[in-house]
């Protein structure tokens, strides 16, 4: 068999089409599991086999380098050599030439990438040198509105021309310090790498048109996922050829709080108006059950493209929907089925389970329910929820009370501010705290030391983190004695087993710890699992409060659902409660509308028979 033969060999049609199409801009709407990855590095290696294209001509951009990495192995395999094309993140690719060129913005070709944490160290110099207090602003916030701007081609100098209100004239103020203090520390963040190489091409006509003739075909991945800057930069560098092939799908655009816009994809059109568009709709991955599932939620939007997945996969299992009483009886239900499955299939391990949530905060009762079963769970893109910057704030304070003499946690809220600590210490010498149940005393505090004033509303992590200390007061609602409480914490800490402590899964082929996955369903795309449990589908936590009233959040809620369904190869669960916990309130829940956009006779109902199982158990 030939290298083209290899090549071209088990590729359907539309995929052997993208993959042969030769010169041109180049759309491939790619859905969920339809071997996106396959036709891109195919593609890759056609143009380098067939058409004799120089590797040095060719740039391959994706978004993470694990995805890079593992398109680099693919194209090494594919071309059966180690030299391969540039193969990278954006960040990466706009790093390297900044080294080359940047010297023409001023930018020294030995400058430093700050991470967030140096990020934010440097916002922080910035308030000091402003005399700003952290207190009045959030620094994580103002940094989060920095890099917005940055993703979106607004200077410091520019942004004062847009701000509105106190928060953003402040920024106005520290996002030219802050960029001062990155010049004067000879360093560039993540967004001045885009922002830079972007700024650098159109000022620097010579350079750009060096890199135009230079990459004669660009390819990149997940383009819903492109910012204005990745976008802008895109445009230019296929400037000269045209040779632009993209790969995306609108359906998967969950990342708009990061910059990220799908209508870039649209907005190819106008661009280049001669653009091919070519669908990939066969799904390897999921049941035929699991798609049209997947299908009717999605088809609901109107704002952009909808691919109909199809596979010649068998039909499967009916999706399984199960209404718990509560969220504890939510969690019980996933742990038994688990077992369960387990029982029946020896072959299967604890690494075959994923949980799916749409906030950080609904892990705890999973994680707690895990732990008690004696089951390892592997906790993705996340800390474990007592582990938590926040939650660990709010325990010491909590400590503090029950024992003044506790010096960690008197160190801790130490750093929080002295202002925080005296009020604190009002608190306990003004009120008999000790009398009152733990939701009280930790609202209490919490209102005393104005700690929620730390966090930002409109920046997502610090909306996260607000969310994690309201399912701290579910945990207090509890426990009203403090004691109780804080003996129920430390237990659940000792308690947390690190992947395959517990000796009920078995390693798989890559010698991965076998643990069930807990994450959320953004921290998901891009994965797959047989057995999905997609949880806490309700009205207000899935779709979230938040995007009720708008359309476009709301339709990316829907988009979010479709991630999640789409990640399921076997086995699918849905599951809400008829009540919930949910930031220390108890209320009555509304099945999501999600769950109904489904047609029926794809789902089978394992309420009434669960609870039959738990009343014999019990």
């Amino acid at each position: 068999m030939t290298k083209l033969d290899r090549i071209l060999s088990q590729l359907n049609q539309p995929q052997q089409e993208a993959v042969t199409y030769h010169q041109g801009p180049l759309l491939i709407l790619a859905g969920a599991g339809s071997g996106k990855t396959r036709a891109l590095t195919h593609r890759t290696a056609y143009l380098i086999q067939k058409h004799g294209i120089d590797i040095r001509e060719i740039l391959l951009v994706t978004f993470t380098n694990r995805a890079a990495h593992e398109m680099k192995e693919r194209l090494i395999e594919l071309l059966g050599s180690e030299k391969s094309p540039f193969t990278g993140t954006f960040h990466s690719f706009c790093a390297r030439i900044l080294r080359r060129e940047g010297k023409r913005l001023g930018i020294p070709p030995d400058f430093l990438i700050f991470d967030e944490r140096d990020q934010l160290e440097t916002v922080k110099h910035a308030f000091i040198e402003l005399d700003i207090s952290s207190k009045k602003f959030s620094p994580a916030s103002v940094l989060n509105s920095i890099s917005q701007a940055k993703n979106e081609m607004i200077g410091s100098g520019e942004y004062v021309q847009f701000a509105q209100g106190p928060f953003q004239k402040a920024v106005s103020q520290i996002f030219p310090i802050y960029q001062k203090l990155l010049k004067k520390y000879r360093a560039l963040d993540f967004d001045d790498l885009l922002f830079e190489t972007v700024r650098l091409f159109l000022r620097e006509k010579s350079v750009l048109g060096y890199y135009q003739e230079r990459y004669c075909h660009l390819l990149i991945d997940e383009y819903q996922d492109t910012n204005q800057a990745q976008y802008q930069l895109s445009r230019l560098l296929a400037g000269r050829w045209r040779n632009l092939c993209v790969v995306g799908d609108c359906s998967q655009s969950i990342y708009s709080w990061r910059g990220a816009n799908f209508r870039n994809v649209l907005n190819l059109k106008s661009d280049f108006p001669e653009l091919k568009t070519i669908n990939l709709e066969q799904n390897y991955r999921s049941t035929k059950t699991i798609l049209q599932a997947a299908n009717q939620v999605i088809s609901r939007n109107t704002s952009h493209p909808i691919l109909n997945l199809w596979t010649e996969n068998e039909a499967g299992d009916k999706i399984s929907r199960h209404e718990a009483d509560n969220e504890l009886e939510e969690a019980l239900f996933v742990v038994e089925k688990i077992r369960s499955q387990l029982r029946e299939n020896s072959l299967l391990s604890l690494s075959d389970f994923a949980v799916l949530y749409r906030t950080n905060a609904q892990s705890r009762t999973i994680e707690e329910a895990l732990l008690r079963a004696g089951i390892s769970y592997l906790l993705i893109g996340g800390t474990r929820f007592y582990e938590r910057k926040e939650i660990k704030d709010c325990l010491a304070w909590l400590r503090l009370v029950l024992n003044p003499a506790d010096l960690i946690s008197y160190q801790r809220v130490q750093k929080l501010g002295k202002r925080r600590l005296d009020r604190f210490y009002d608190l306990l010498e003004e009120t008999k705290v000790k009398e009152l149940s733990t939701l009280e005393i930790l609202d209490q505090i919490l209102q005393a030391t104005h700690y929620l004033e730390l966090y930002h509303k409109k920046n997502e992590e610090d909306l996260a983190r607000l969310e994690n200390i309201k399912e701290l007061r579910s945990v207090a609602t509890q426990f009203p004695e403090l004691v109780e409480f804080l003996e129920n914490v430390a237990l659940v800490q000792q308690d947390s087993l690190p992947a395959n402590k517990s000796g009920q899964g078995k390693k798989t082929a890559k010698q991965k710890p076998a643990a069930v996955n807990l994450m959320t369903i953004h921290a998901a795309k891009g994965s797959e699992f047989d057995f999905v449990f997609l949880i806490g589908l309700e009205e207000g936590l899935f779709p979230h409060s938040r995007s009720l009233l708008e359309k476009e959040e709301l339709e990316e809620e829907r988009r979010l659902c479709y991630v999640g369904l789409t990640r399921a190869k076997q086995k699918l669960y849905l599951t809400h409660t008829r009540r919930r916990l949910i930031f220390g309130q108890r209320s009555n829940s509304v099945p999501s509308r999600f769950i109904n956009d489904i047609n029926p006779d794809l789902i089978e109902d394992e309420t009434s028979e669960f609870d039959r199982i738990r009343q014999e158990l019990d």
